[in-house]
């Protein structure tokens, strides 16, 4: 989830790219290109289906029986406005919801079989800072985001982001940058992150997008309102829980997930693009914790099996062009 807060940035900033390139006509139309399927949709909605995965699990140290997860779908939805944009600056705001639904089957310690189906209800809000700058003759993008986030009980937990991006190269062909990110968030294993991104657009009409630690793809358009993409990308399941052992502690789950696949998507027109991914959900580390205490201090953990996935979605971009400059 933290690492979406440089994705936002990073996203500014290759606006900002274009205008730092001669005005010419390959550029505009691969300007026109990157509008139609921008790193940040202002509106998306996405729906999510994994298919049954076995895993294991401990709790306080001590193993349980193996269990099931039978059925498990989420929705999500995002909005990313600009709500001021100046020259050399931009304030933002990011807003989401997540609504998740997991049926489990396990064997209690005495051996019976029992189903559990549980919905959870997660939002985040944020708002971020964004300041382009010089450093060295290169451009410096430095960003500052305070997020809120929490359940349909209670706003939980305030965090802080902080990064510094470095443009070394931004032509029409290749851009590369890279920078660190800081997470003011003691739940965090890894505060300081060092960021990488690259992006080269190759002649056979192929293009490198690498946004590390976030995804990897490899892209290509399809006639001309089409693009599938190839890869990798890191995604983090997260909610609050409630009265588990002690009804006075608050608990949060967080898995770490990473979807490798394959994701078409298609322009519609009027500013939509409709999305559809599959692939498979290589879920590595699933712990529940107390929300005072650190992500290593879980109480309880689980080693999911990799699992297959199916997604759709549908995002409003309302400054796409409709038409390429020619």
């Amino acid at each position: 989830m933290n690492t979406k807060f440089f994705f936002l940035a990073t996203a500014i900033s290759g606006q900002f790219y274009f205008s730092q390139i001669k005005d010419s006509t390959s550029v505009k139309t691969m300007a026109y290109i990157a509008e139609k399927f921008p790193i940040t949709r202002v509106l998306n909605i996405e729906y999510n289906q994994v298919l049954p995965y076995i895993f294991s699990s401990k709790l306080r140290g001590k193993e349980l029986p193996e269990g099931k997860v039978k059925n498990f779908h989420r929705a999500k939805m995002s909005a990313n406005i600009n709500l001021i944009t100046k020259q050399k600056w931009v304030v933002s705001t990011n807003l989401n919801y997540r609504y998740i639904s997991a049926e489990t089957e396990m064997n209690n310690p005495a051996g019976a079989l029992f189903d559990s189906k549980e919905d959870y209800h997660y939002h985040s809000e944020s708002l971020t800072f964004t300041y382009f700058s010089k450093l060295f003759r290169k451009m410096v993008i430095y960003s500052a985001s305070a997020s809120l986030d929490g359940s349909e009980q209670h706003f939980e937990r305030l965090r802080g982001i902080a990064t510094a991006t470095m443009v070394l190269k931004a032509n029409a062909k290749t851009k590369m940058s890279v920078g660190l990110f800081v997470a003011i968030d003691p739940s965090v294993k890894t505060p300081v992150i060092p960021t990488f991104t690259y992006e080269h657009k190759f002649k056979n009409g192929f293009i490198a997008n690498v946004i590390l630690p976030r995804s990897v793809y490899l892209r290509k358009s399809i006639a001309e309102n089409g693009r599938i993409s190839i890869g990798s990308e890191l995604d983090v399941t997260s909610f609050y829980l409630y009265n588990i052992e002690n009804k006075n502690n608050k608990y949060e789950f967080r898995q770490l997930d990473i979807n490798s696949g394959l994701i078409y998507e298609q322009y519609l027109g009027s500013s939509f693009v409709a999305t559809v991914k599959s692939g498979a959900k290589s879920m590595m580390r699933s712990r529940v914790f107390e929300k005072s205490e650190s992500y290593d201090s879980y109480i309880f953990r689980a080693k999911p099996q990799t699992a297959l996935y199916v997604g759709v979605g549908l995002s409003f971009n309302p400054f796409v062009r409709e038409a390429a400059a020619r």
